[in-house]
């Protein structure tokens, strides 16, 4: 998805893919094959960059090191992404920055985890510290019987992460850009439902949110990415806790393009795409308007339909507004294949237009108007 933003910029991308049949090898010319593990095919790639970024945060910390140590420009740079990397890291770094932060603690063993569960009361979310996305790596552990249940998951991976389960509203997201030279830009904050721990909708300005919250939270985003030497785009994901505190808990970072910012594509005057590109060559930001009064974007799985594009007659003739961005990946069950936007000039509009892209995604999906939606036609 960066790909047309570099076209239109006159930027040449390479993409260190995974394999041939990627969707990004699709997109950009120059996609060798290689492992981001194996740090020769790392050093290999970088010959001739003027930049290397990443889609994913899960390069190693010590070959990031390495690059730099090659003469490679590396952004975000690893001392900022490793707070991407490791969750133990980022609450700890959130902690000393005095940022709002949930309870949380360093479990090495079970007994720790329900010395933590007896403190701060159940139920307690456990968390593997590195590799978890998408609600993987997340287990709700509601009582001292069940914490005695988790011995597989300190056998794997040694200390987690504890935290209080947060009563919340509904979660935000905070997106915002910063170069090598200390510019930064903040998209208004954007209201983001998940469902089964996978994003399922965005709707941007997030709605019904006091002004003094939403200026917070984009204060705070803003001071996580100057604080942290964060370079590119980050997100900063969010608990809404009204008159809790200053209104929200900070739950997750992503230094990278995020599904939470997927809505800019159509809904922003620049997209989070272009802005990484600007922002990890240390070239001016892009305005960060909303375009129109409101931006839904909605998520589509992978569900009944194998042929995705067979679908397309009859989901761009129900709503010719919406805006379909197809990842090229293959179709399985629960797996992120696309997204629909759609912009509104009124805010009246946005049940309406939320409907509309739900339809829409639910036909690509499907192959069919969802059950849900028994009277919608094209």
């Amino acid at each position: 998805m960066m790909a047309p933003a570099a076209t239109a910029l006159g930027f040449e991308l390479r993409v260190l893919a995974e394999g041939e049949d990627v969707s990004a090898a699709r997109a950009v010319a120059t996609a060798p094959v290689g492992d981001y593990k194996d740090l020769d095919a790392l050093l290999e790639f970088a010959k001739g960059l003027d930049v290397m970024t990443f889609d994913h945060e899960h390069v190693p910390t010590d070959h990031l090191r390495a690059l730099i140590d090659a003469g490679v420009n590396v952004q975000p740079g690893p001392d900022a992404l490793v707070h991407a990397q490791d969750k133990l890291v980022m609450r700890a770094a959130i902690d000393r920055l005095g940022l709002p932060n949930p309870a949380w603690a360093a479990v090495h063993t079970i007994a720790e985890l329900v010395d933590f569960g007896t403190e701060t009361g159940w139920p307690v979310v456990l968390k593997t510290p590195r590799g978890g996305y998408d609600g993987k790596g997340v287990r709700i552990v509601h009582s001292p019987a069940e914490a005695g249940e988790t011995g597989a998951w300190f056998e794997s991976m040694s200390p987690l992460l504890a935290e209080a389960k947060v009563d919340f509203s509904r979660e935000l997201s905070a997106l915002v850009a910063r170069t090598p030279g200390g510019e930064s830009r903040a998209w208004p904050v954007a209201h983001t439902i998940q469902v089964d721990g996978v994003c399922d909708e965005v709707i941007a300005p997030a709605q019904d949110i006091p002004l003094e919250v939403a200026a917070a939270a984009e204060e705070a985003a803003l001071r996580i990415a100057e604080e942290l030497g964060v370079t590119g785009v980050m997100a900063a994901e969010l608990f809404e806790t009204p008159g809790v505190g200053v209104g929200f808990l900070i739950n997750e970072l992503a230094m990278r393009p995020h599904n939470t910012g997927h809505w800019t594509q159509d809904g922003s005057v620049t997209s989070q795409f272009e802005q990484h590109l600007r922002a990890v060559l240390d070239l001016p930001l892009g305005a960060t308007d909303v375009l129109g009064s409101v931006a839904v974007m909605k998520n589509f799985l992978g569900g009944d339909n194998q042929d995705l594009f067979s679908a397309y007659p009859q989901a761009l003739a129900y709503e010719p507004a919406a805006k379909v961005h197809c990842y090229g990946k293959s179709v399985r069950a629960g797996r992120k294949i696309g997204h629909v936007n759609l912009v509104g000039d009124s805010v009246a509009e946005i049940d309406t237009l939320r409907r509309r892209a739900t339809v829409v995604a639910g036909i690509i999906r499907d192959g069919r108007v969802p059950a849900e939606f028994p009277e919608e036609t094209a």
